[in-house]
């Protein structure tokens, strides 16, 4: 499950150390798809200048986003079961220690990282993640099929495709 957390890392604001941080990742994911599209991505954003890395991260997760990061809402859209599975999330989040950093407790990032650590993660979350973003790889082929972070979403998307529901359905 460390797969997760070295995923995550992409979703970190672009700073002069961070691709290191990224190479660092990339040569830890044992999922040879996943590693595969990781690279890609890295390999992308190594070409450019931190300037226009934080534009492309800016425009495509930030200000009216290419695509939606948040699987709740990806899921739901904006209704009560979005708010529930978001409630659900944020205890599990803090129960498993892991920080929000600022993002609401559907947002990709701390769910990654919840799903490193989570063992087994909750069900609720195992059974919409990897639909979720599908519909997120989805939507960004259509926004703008040359982004970087296709690679990423397809590298989340190839790990997300491990995830089973434990026995019983529930923790």
């Amino acid at each position: 499950m460390e797969d997760f957390a070295r995923l995550s890392t992409a979703f970190l604001y672009p700073a002069p150390d961070r691709l290191e941080q990224l190479r660092e990742a990339a040569s830890g994911i044992e999922n040879h798809q996943a590693g595969r599209q990781y690279a890609a991505f890295v390999d992308a954003v190594a070409e450019l200048d931190l300037a226009e890395w934080e534009e492309l991260h800016t425009r495509t997760l930030d200000l009216s986003p290419m695509f939606v990061p948040y699987v709740g809402w990806v899921t739901w859209g904006e209704n009560y079961k979005r708010g529930e599975f978001m409630a659900e999330m944020k205890a599990e989040l803090e129960r498993e220690g892991v920080p929000l950093n600022g993002e609401l407790p559907d947002h990709l990032d701390p769910l990654l990282r919840y799903l490193a650590v989570a063992e087994p993660p909750a069900p609720e979350l195992v059974e919409v993640f990897p639909g979720a973003v599908a519909k997120m790889t989805k939507k960004l082929k259509v926004t703008d099929r040359s982004s970087p972070y296709l690679h990423l979403l397809k590298a989340i998307g190839s790990v997300a495709d491990t995830l089973k529901t434990p026995v019983g359905g529930s923790r």
